[in-house]
């Protein structure tokens, strides 16, 4: 193997710049996904048929589709769709909390029906709306069991983040990119990418853990 990475060390913090970046679409898109998942997941538990079929038809389109075929239709399709050319990096946060939304609206269901059904019944028994039924008795608890999930599903996107190198956002793997191009040297930029990635995902991988052994203590 002719690896030698004197030449692409100098360029090491240049890369490692593009950690901003990818944490900042994974938060933002997170945080985005979260918040529509919850929206999503109570038209999938709801009585009315026409919020489930739309809540079915939006999780099927998103996950049944690729990621990268949703960024780059977001991107590259935005002008002839709305005539305004979206910017790679709120492109790269929409595209990213779209997909995230049908996933983790599928995590939060899960941990809705998880909850034990005697708490509802006994707070509808008791005249308790709906909707503050849900927002202070169910949707806590639910969350309290899926933050685990909801915990690797964000660093799910940290990884697949990556992929915003496609439509030339300056992440981790556009600037390990762009040094094998000043260089004519890729394997080790990319090989300096794939470490920066690892120490990401188990970082936040530690920091899961903390937060589900938290969580197990609290019980």
């Amino acid at each position: 193997m002719n690896l030698d990475f004197s030449s692409v060390l100098p360029s090491f913090p240049f890369i490692l710049k593009g950690v901003g970046v990818t944490l900042q679409i994974a938060f933002f898109a997170g945080l985005l996904g979260f918040v529509f998942g919850i929206i999503l997941s109570l038209f999938k538990i709801s009585k009315i048929k026409l919020l489930n079929g739309i809540a079915d038809f939006y999780t099927s389109i998103f996950r049944g589709t690729p990621l990268v075929l949703q960024l780059m239709i977001i991107y590259f399709g935005s002008p002839q769709l709305i005539g305004y050319q979206i910017e790679p990096y709120t492109a790269a946060i929409i595209s990213f909390a779209l997909n995230s939304t049908a996933y983790i609206s599928e995590i939060i269901r899960g941990g809705i029906l998880a909850v034990d059904k005697g708490q509802s019944e006994a707070a509808m028994a008791l005249g308790v709306p709906y909707s503050p039924m849900m927002i202070n008795i169910v949707l806590p608890q639910a969350l309290k069991n899926i933050l685990p999930s909801l915990m690797n599903e964000f660093i799910t996107l940290t990884k697949e983040s990556a992929i915003v190198t496609t439509i030339g956002v300056m992440d981790v793997m556009r600037r390990a990119y762009q040094v094998g191009s000043d260089t004519f040297r890729f394997i080790e930029p990319l090989l300096l990418a794939g470490i920066i990635y690892y120490v990401l995902v188990m970082f936040l991988t530690l920091i899961g853990k903390a937060v589900e052994r938290r969580l197990r203590k609290g019980d």
